[in-house]
């Protein structure tokens, strides 16, 4: 007989759970042992789709995915949008002992081809409208996978039809169980490997004791599920209370956002600020039925306090901010709906521990700005170096979180900027270095620097300083041309959406530039 396991309502989670743990089992099986069988667990504009209906197509996919010849061990990346194939395949893989590879669906060929390489996957599925990247990036690998199918081809073999039951492996809390690609400074992707614990840790400490998510709650989530921060509210949290998820498999707008919310009536709403502002901007013009939301909950990037304090005079909500990372699998420092403080992240989630120093590693006076390092149950195992080895990114069990921030006396903890110069665009990390090589590809450009410049809602968008080469003419022809070609060879966010020409960039005396004087544009022209 099949048992379950969930902690204790006191318990650390991820302490107690059984040597065997298999997160599909608590996440999925249990709801059809507890009654839930015709509950709705999501709803999309397609259908909505009872406990029953998705335990049945995880555990199908679960047996169509080793009739296919994956193994234990084997990766299988999903590049698929918000839909049901996607909770039927990430569980149905888990199920199986094989690990699921969430990637951005908005991504182009070259950055698929790097991680089909780099993964050492064997299977790949992929949404019909991601086919013309994901089919040109497997011809530009040197291998063939194993397994390489649309969803439209996968459903008839994997989930559409099959045995209803499948008994998931034995694994273990500490057992790799997903990765996530997340950027590094470099600009190069990194696989951050977590594991079984985590799911659970994340799902009651952040879902349920910080925000208090309960069954009857109904979540809706901007950010998609191949990011760390939707994965968590489009499916874990609803999942570890019994909840239901709300599918957008479109890019949100606030259009398709307010038809949603009227549609399905979520309780719970999850954004990133620059939907925030978008969203604000349209309820000038239209008064969409919000009432049915108890709950707008915000990260990504820093929540401008004037974006809080607009929403929540428009809506009454107050849009509760905090912070994460991949390689935390959430959200660690959190406002909260009794105290929320615009203006800082919050305070630290139940099980965090976070320290503040110099670069000396030395903790920072109380108030003073230095570097976040976090510790707490829900870390990444590290990032996958290949042949099974990991890089583990922590130090005496304290994780670099890159970010500046400061902390108050009563523990909120407010942001003061990256402590390297990656960019946070819309909600997802974006490399200057990679949008500059984009740039310099371009023959009308001589040099080029990317920085982040706040819009005017506070919003950090990348800002292009380009040296163009000799007898080209600057002016609105050249930035539709370079945005133009950004587009074609990056990820749609990525372009900048303000371009400077001039004719030289500030350097320091070795020739490196001097970023930090274009993003506070102290006058440097002058020094020519």
């Amino acid at each position: 007989m099949m048992t379950t396991h969930a902690p204790h309502a006191n318990a650390m989670p991820g302490e107690d759970l059984p040597p065997g743990f298999n997160a599909a089992r608590v996440f999925i099986d249990r709801h059809l042992a507890e009654g839930r069988a015709t509950r709705p667990a999501l709803c999309s504009l397609d259908q909505v789709l009872t406990y029953e209906a998705l335990a049945h197509g995880v555990n199908r996919a679960a047996h169509g995915l080793v009739r296919l010849g994956l193994v234990r061990g084997d990766r299988l990346l999903l590049v698929i949008r918000d839909e049901p194939a996607f909770y039927f395949l990430f569980w149905g893989a888990m199920k199986a002992g094989i690990i699921p590879v969430p990637v951005n669906t908005l991504l182009r060929a070259p950055d698929y081809a790097f991680m089909i390489d780099h993964s050492g996957c064997r299977g790949l599925i992929w949404s019909d409208a991601c086919a013309s990247d994901v089919t040109a990036a497997l011809s530009l690998v040197p291998d063939a996978l194993p397994v390489a199918l649309p969803v439209s081809e996968a459903a008839p073999l994997l989930f559409e039809h099959g045995p209803d039951t499948f008994d998931a492996v034995d694994a273990g809390p500490e057992a790799p169980c997903l990765w996530l690609y997340s950027s590094g400074s470099t600009g190069r992707p990194k696989a951050v490997v977590h594991a079984h614990r985590d799911l659970v840790a994340t799902a009651e400490l952040y879902g349920v004791r910080t925000l208090g998510l309960r069954a009857d709650d109904i979540c809706f989530s901007a950010a998609k599920l191949f990011f760390a921060y939707g994965l968590g509210n489009a499916m874990t949290f609803p999942l570890w209370v019994g909840g239901t998820a709300v599918l957008l498999a479109e890019r949100p707008t606030p259009s398709n956002t307010f038809a949603m919310i009227e549609r399905f009536r979520p309780s719970v709403y999850f954004g990133v600020p620059t939907l925030y502002a978008a969203l604000l901007e349209a309820l000038k013009t239209r008064s969409p039925d919000l009432s049915s939301l108890r709950l707008c909950v915000s990260a990504g990037e820093a929540l401008p306090p004037d974006l809080f304090h607009r929403w929540h005079a428009a809506t009454g909500l107050a849009p509760l901010d905090g912070i994460g990372s991949t390689e935390a699998l959430h959200i660690f420092i959190s406002n909260r709906l009794d105290r929320p403080r615009p203006g800082t992240s919050g305070c630290l989630v139940e099980g965090f521990e976070a320290r503040i120093v110099d670069d000396g590693d030395h903790p920072v006076p109380v108030g003073e700005v230095g570097r976040l390092l976090i510790r707490g149950p829900s870390l990444t195992l590290g990032y996958w170096r290949g042949n099974g080895r990991l890089d583990v990114p922590f130090e005496r069990g304290w994780l670099d979180t890159g970010d500046t921030y400061s902390c108050d006396a009563e523990g909120y903890f407010t942001y003061h900027g990256r402590s390297d110069d990656m960019l946070k665009v819309g909600g997802i990390w974006c490399s200057p270095f990679e949008i500059e090589g984009a740039l310099i590809e371009h023959p009308s450009v001589l040099e080029v620097a990317v920085v982040g410049r706040e819009d005017a809602h506070g919003l950090v968008k990348p800002e292009a300083w380009v040296v163009p080469t000799a007898g080209v003419s600057a002016g609105p022809l050249l930035e539709a041309a370079l945005q133009a070609h950004c587009k074609t060879r990056l990820a749609p966010y990525k372009y900048p959406r303000t371009f400077h020409f001039v004719e030289d960039l500030p350097k320091t005396a070795t020739g490196k530039i001097q970023r930090f004087r274009l993003r506070r544009g102290d006058g440097w022209e002058n020094d020519r």
